[in-house]
């Protein structure tokens, strides 16, 4: 059993102290309940981010993604936007002990409620959306707002995302594979420059999540780029994928 640490109280609950990117960052997280794994770690490297630059994290959690891609490109600013107040606290500790302060923050509210200070304030925008549409989770998963949408659906994300990112800024979000097709309805109406990644569990096996990436206002046609095998058929990390979670190499959505 994990025990409390000195975090635990911030959660309501037992958390652990975990690592990412090769141990370069200390995560701590609820014990319980949504945890950080490859998704976040995933989503941070393919952020075209450049030095001097603005990054929102819609949906932020415990930080996990805004402190992967802090460590990747330590010139840029990372802002989250978390309305769970445990998560949002755990976050803000995160971001300490990981000495990012000056570089991050964390705002504690809906997706649904961004203000006109956040319009087009930042040169892109990442998500990691619920999976889920309640309709669809198990009676005894619908309170797990991380997985099974509640407050807002997917139309929200997107439109969130793109009101939050500036004009020819970039939008990147992972979402489950059986729901692309929803995603690109959303995203079509004010965005192109699309970019699809699958993400394969192993070779010769159907994609489970999809990366997509956007800009807005722009309309260059869509690119279905050639996807990442995240697994041998022996269970290990590809080397590819090893390397981008250890955070050697970013994720160039179109590269092979």
């Amino acid at each position: 059993m994990p025990a409390k640490s000195e975090f635990a109280a911030l959660a309501g609950g037992q958390t652990t102290e975990d690592r990412l990117l090769d141990g370069r960052i200390r995560l701590v997280q609820p014990a319980d309940g949504y945890r950080v794994a490859i998704d976040p770690v995933l989503l941070a490297a393919s952020v075209p981010v450049r030095a001097g630059e603005r990054v929102v994290d819609l949906g932020s959690g415990v930080g996990g993604a805004m402190l992967c891609l802090l460590a990747r490109k330590p010139e840029c600013r990372a802002i989250g936007v978390e309305i769970n107040s445990d998560f949002a606290r755990l976050a803000r500790e995160n971001i300490a002990i990981n000495g990012v302060a000056d570089r991050a923050d964390i705002i504690e509210r809906s997706i649904t409620d961004i203000d006109d200070a956040m319009r087009e304030s930042a040169d892109h925008v990442m998500a990691n959306p619920p999976f889920l549409p309640i309709e669809r989770a198990a009676p005894t998963h619908r309170s797990d707002a991380a997985t099974v949408e509640s407050a807002g659906v997917l139309m929200d994300w997107v439109r969130a995302a793109v009101g939050i990112v500036r004009p020819k800024g970039s939008i990147t979000l992972i979402q489950r594979a059986d729901r692309l097709d929803a995603l690109l309805a959303e995203i079509r109406d004010f965005a192109g420059d699309i970019t699809i990644c699958p993400l394969w569990p192993k070779s010769g096996k159907p994609a489970k999540r999809v990366l997509v990436r956007a800009r807005k206002g722009v309309s260059t046609p869509l690119t279905l780029g050639p996807g990442l095998v995240l697994h041998t058929e022996d269970g290990r990390y590809t080397a590819r994928a090893e390397q981008i979670l250890r955070g050697v190499a970013a994720f160039d959505l179109s590269a092979p």
